[in-house]
């Protein structure tokens, strides 16, 4: 029985902790989505790049890694020149949820309309996705740690295009119907 209460008192004790982010926090992380709109926005890849962390890991929408704020620099600003050079994104939703007094998660819903599909065909989609984000307050400032961008909904002209595989009737019954198929 004494495990038990020990038990709760130490849950109760981490989720009072951690349970709301203090306002201050709140929103100053809502200010560093508010500024990854605006640089977007302003195909800014250097002020992008700023809102994360150094050593920041980001996986974008496409499952591509890109590793530090200076490749994430470097990589965007490719981006920029073509894929989306025409592209405005809009956050839709910021939901936060502290870990510790350093460390919160932040889910960022998105859509995005200009941007070109990777074969260069098809501008002006517009793509919706959220963004599950680990945020990192250090010296005084939050800065993404970690960034995974995932699409909802796939537009289909993003998809490769794949054909069906030809099958060809080995078999058939006196009904015409194939009975097996190569």
């Amino acid at each position: 029985m004494r495990f038990r209460s020990s038990l709760f008192l130490a849950l109760t004790a981490l989720t009072a902790t951690t349970a709301l982010a203090a306002p201050a926090d709140d929103a100053a992380i809502r200010n560093v989505e508010a500024a990854q709109e605006s640089a977007w926005n302003a195909h800014d890849a250097h002020a992008y790049a700023q809102l994360f962390a150094a050593d920041a890991v980001l996986i974008n929408a496409f499952g591509w890694q890109t590793n530090g704020s200076a490749d994430i620099e470097r990589k965007l600003g490719d981006a920029f020149s073509y894929l989306f050079a025409k592209s405005r994104m809009q956050i839709e939703d910021v939901s936060i949820r502290p870990v510790s007094d350093d460390l919160a998660l932040a889910y960022v819903t998105w859509s995005m309309t200009g941007a070109k599909s990777l074969d260069g065909s098809g501008g002006d989609v517009t793509p919706h996705g959220i963004q599950t984000q680990l945020l990192r307050r250090s010296e005084g400032r939050w800065l993404i740690l970690s960034y995974q961008n995932t699409s909802r909904g796939a537009p289909e002209h993003a998809l490769p295009r794949v054909a069906p595989p030809v099958r060809k009737c080995l078999l058939g019954n006196r009904e015409g119907k194939c009975i097996i198929q190569k």
